[in-house]
């Protein structure tokens, strides 16, 4: 609520704390709350609705930053004439409002370490001879995503194997095999993972599964890409000349951020990935990419999907040994994949002047998003 001499200002959302956020095409209302202590005149009250999406990071001392405007809308709820001008008496005013959103797909919210997608509503009062008065409310965009698209229903099989050692000193090979049953998934389902483990080597092997969260910002022909993990799990050691298996073991996804596949300047994608670490090697690994939804948009599960029968032919491959024996691995190779970064300190990111709608703004917001947590910075590009 912003506060003058005489007057007082709040926006509050119908049902806002009650859904998890709002989609292409929906209706978003509310009322504005105005109290007068005084008869005073207005020219005018407004309700916006603003959406951007903004990257910015630091490269070889120069920024590299990008936005993108979503949305502008705007809507007179009342209004001066030209002939009389309007005074509002002594008292307590709501006036209801009602926006719809666009009906083209939305970028979902998202605030990352070097770039976040906003949306807000925003009241603003127009008086004579006064500062124009703002409020604002964050507003969460959702795009649904189908996860029950043909090519995310589908079971997804991948194995590799490698020789240990090198030359004389090899010492056998290790195999992986990993099956699931789909690719897309909702927030708080779990992931049951098929694998088999077989190690003919003489080393000790500890198999883990990652799901990893990879945000892309994308600006001025340049990249910068963080990793996070989301969840994470460690299976039992395999001892030489033995084999594991996982029968459908669970790795549960968190409350996450959906996928963001629809900005040309932001991306957040999902990886799983199921891991051989062997000590004194590079660790053997399957990579599989993951879209992740909202729980609210996921749809009804089709049975088909829960029933596939995995490959199980698969889970039992033959080896078959390659002629050269790998190399030993660098020092860089082996080093172990938990040396992240923890830096949580953002990049500062100003608001853009087309937001801010004037030289001064009051922001009262409930933020639901959390802040971000520890990333690791790789593969920084350029293009």
């Amino acid at each position: 609520m912003t506060l003058t001499e005489g007057k007082s200002l709040d926006l509050i959302l119908d049902d806002n704390d009650q859904r998890d956020g709002y989609c292409s095409g929906e209706v978003v209302s509310g009322h504005i709350s105005l109290k007068m202590s005084e008869a005073t005149t207005v020219k005018a009250l407004k309700v916006l609705l603003k959406g951007y999406a903004q990257v910015s990071w630091m490269h070889k001392r120069s920024r590299c930053s990008e936005e993108r405007k979503y949305m502008s809308l705007s809507k007179t709820l009342l209004a001066s004439t030209g002939q009389e001008d309007l005074i509002l008496h002594s008292g307590m005013y709501e006036i209801p409002f009602e926006l719809q959103l666009p009906q083209s797909p939305l970028v979902s919210s998202f605030s990352g370490k070097h770039g976040h997608v906003y949306y807000m509503v925003q009241a603003v009062l127009k008086t004579p001879f006064h500062e124009n008065q703002r409020v604002c409310r964050e507003l969460c965009i959702i795009n649904p995503i189908d996860v029950n698209m043909p090519m995310l229903i589908s079971p997804v099989s991948q194995t590799c194997k490698k020789m240990v050692g090198c030359w004389i000193f090899t010492s056998g090979p290790i195999s992986l095999s990993v099956s699931i049953d789909r690719q897309g998934y909702c927030n708080g389902e779990s992931i049951p993972i098929c694998a088999l483990i077989e190690n003919l080597s003489s080393r000790l092997v500890v198999p883990k599964a990652v799901i990893y969260q990879i945000q892309t910002y994308m600006a001025k022909g340049k990249k910068k890409i963080l990793k996070r993990v989301v969840a994470s799990a460690t299976g039992n050691v395999v001892p030489s000349d033995c084999a594991s298996r996982w029968n459908g073991n669970a790795l549960k996804i968190p409350p996450v951020s959906p996928s963001i596949l629809n900005s040309d300047i932001l991306k957040v994608e999902y990886l799983l990935a199921v891991i051989v670490q062997i000590p004194g090697a590079k660790n053997l690994e399957v990579l599989v990419p993951l879209v992740i939804s909202t729980d609210g948009h996921c749809g009804h599960r089709f049975n088909t999907r829960r029933d596939s029968v995995m490959d199980m032919s698969l889970l039992y491959p033959r080896f078959t040994l390659p002629d050269v024996a790998e190399a030993p691995p660098s020092y860089a190779e082996v080093v172990s994949e938990e040396q992240f970064e923890d830096d949580r300190t953002p990049t500062y990111q100003p608001q853009p002047d087309w937001l801010l709608d004037g030289p001064a703004i009051t922001y009262i917001q409930h933020i639901r998003l959390q802040p971000p947590p520890s990333y690791s910075e790789i593969y920084p590009t350029e293009h």
